[in-house]
């Protein structure tokens, strides 16, 4: 995923947060109880600390004075300052008081966080990777499972320019460790994939010379699937669908993103049925989403199709869109999209007003939209194929819809479940992504760590191309719209609906099971949304 959104941008909304804080007390933590798997739990603003959990936890002892402060005071006191920064001298003790003292400030599970020295980690981020909660959802996954750091000059390049390394190729990992097995979940268009004819499907048998299947030098695999810059050559061979090998040549190259794909309107005996793949909540998705929307309007459809399966999420607002431009105009109206429930602190510190984010009716981003209507398709049901790999912002797009009454069928498999979200921060060069919000709806449910339920179970179908009314998930949505029933299960070459991170080749997978890079799974705040009086 990139976001058109850069750490600068990042830290004024930290600091806007943190600046209502001026001589606030501390206080217990802020957050939500209960744990429903399809999201229809409702949700209260209590002093429990346990949201989508089974468990109960005490609070643990505080660090020690020295180790919490006011986070402004260290704030950019930096080991080895950047040039051209904020930056100023300081020294790595800073950098990890400065993590410290911020998860306290701003986590949504800030009195869940053991106590814990920092000279007994090395680097501000080896503190920052401990500095969360160890409780546990209903089911016995970890409530935190989304910590993590980047490099901010990654970050930036990828949010700024909604490019990508690579080749335009979206990969399924079904399995990580040997015997591997990935394949093409999706190509890029006007990417080199697409130029050397890969399509969906493929499976992924060698790099390099190198056997993905079994393999062992996981290095040299990772530097072919994710080469170091532009213009690197390197050979990866597929075997089709049809069983048929190729052997080529790819060359490395910033492959723009393609946030919507697929518009068409499939007809059906009883009425058109709109269909789109929506890959990532980008501000670089307004446009297109809006023109998609405006088309499938135009051509009278009665029903959506929207292809979420590979969506990690991005923007909030973007999701709010979305919703918006589905649901019926009246139902939108004066309502909530989401409500971002922040620690106590920061509860007690922010207006009502600035933690609800509505049902927007115009574009709210893009310059060269900002302020157009947004388009309407007015409709009171909406089919959502979803699975592992449905993440965050996506999800918030089902949960704000069933808000205000919309009917929300989702076929394929269970969402990711991630009913948080973040307000990224760079520190001395490492942009860090702590959970800080947990969204809730127009009815006050938010509930849904374990993920969303699928309305009918379906496997992805590799077999046929996305967009096809015989792919097995199409499919069987548009049966489900015809019937109000789920068919008989389709037998289909199927994935895990996993999209695959380029170094999970090396066998380990995140907590929650996803093998794609965490920055594609994200529910993110800008400035404006936060501010809004």
């Amino acid at each position: 995923m990139s976001l058109r959104w850069s750490a600068r941008h990042a830290a004024w909304a930290s600091v806007a947060l943190l600046a209502t804080l001026a001589g606030c007390g501390g206080g217990g933590g802020g957050s939500v109880g209960g744990g429903a798997s399809n999201g229809s739990a409702s949700t209260s603003n209590s002093s429990s600390t346990g949201s989508g959990t089974s468990n109960t936890q005490t609070r643990p002892t505080p660090s020690s004075p020295a180790e919490i402060v006011d986070s402004r005071t260290v704030a950019a006191m930096c080991a080895a300052p950047r040039a051209a920064s904020r930056d100023r001298p300081g020294s790595l003790s800073d950098e990890k008081r400065w993590v410290r003292s911020w998860i306290d400030e701003t986590y949504l599970w800030y009195d869940e966080v053991p106590a814990l020295k920092q000279a007994d980690y090395a680097t501000p981020v080896d503190y920052f990777n401990v500095l969360k909660t160890s409780a546990t959802t209903s089911s016995g996954k970890p409530k935190d499972r989304f910590h993590f750091s980047i490099d901010t000059a990654t970050w930036e390049g990828q949010s700024e320019r909604n490019q990508n390394l690579g080749y335009g190729i979206e990969f399924t990992f079904l399995a990580s460790a040997p015997p591997r097995d990935v394949r093409v979940a999706y190509v890029q268009p006007g990417s080199p994939a697409q130029a050397a004819g890969i399509e969906r499907g493929m499976r992924l048998f060698n790099v390099d010379g190198i056997d993905v299947i079994s393999g062992g030098d996981v290095d040299a695999l990772n530097a072919g699937l994710a080469p170091a810059k532009a213009g690197e050559s390197h050979r990866l061979g597929f075997r089709r669908v049809d069983g048929s090998s190729v052997d080529m040549a790819l060359v490395s190259a910033e492959v723009i993103d393609s946030p919507v794909m697929n518009v068409k309107v499939l007809d059906t005996p009883d009425g058109k049925v709109g269909y789109l793949q929506f890959n990532t909540h980008t501000q670089a998705a307004e446009a297109p989403l809006m023109d998609a929307i405006a088309y499938l309007r135009d051509a009278a459809v009665t029903d959506l199709v929207l292809d979420m399966r590979y969506n990690g999420g991005g923007l909030l607002g973007i999701a709010a869109e979305l919703a918006s431009m589905i649901a019926p105009s009246g139902s939108t109206v004066g309502q909530t999209f989401e409500r971002m429930i922040f620690n106590r602190k920061l509860n007690a510190a922010i207006s009502a007003a600035s933690t609800r984010m509505p049902f927007y009716a115009t574009a709210q981003y893009d310059p060269a939209v900002r302020g157009r209507a947004l388009p309407r398709l007015n409709l009171s049901r909406v089919m959502v194929l979803a699975g592992g790999a449905t993440c965050s912002a996506s999800e918030s797009v089902v949960n704000g819809l069933r808000g205000i009454g919309v009917k929300v069928d989702l076929v394929g498999g269970t969402t990711c479940g991630k009913p948080y979200g973040f307000l990224p921060q760079d520190n001395c060069g490492t942009t860090y992504f702590a959970v800080q919000f947990q969204g809730v709806n127009a009815r006050e449910q938010g509930n849904y760590a374990d993920g969303m339920a699928p309305t009918c179970t379906v496997a992805d179908d590799l077999s046929h191309q996305l967009g096809d009314p015989a792919e097995a998930r199409l499919a069987t949505a548009l049966e489900l719209r015809r019937t109000g029933r789920c068919p008989a299960p389709v037998t289909a070459m199927a994935s895990g609906s996993l999209k695959g991170s380029l170094g999970s080749l090396t066998g380990e997978s995140r907590p929650d099971g996803q093998l794609r890079p965490k920055l594609t799974d994200n529910r993110i705040l800008l400035p404006q949304d936060l501010m809004r009086e």
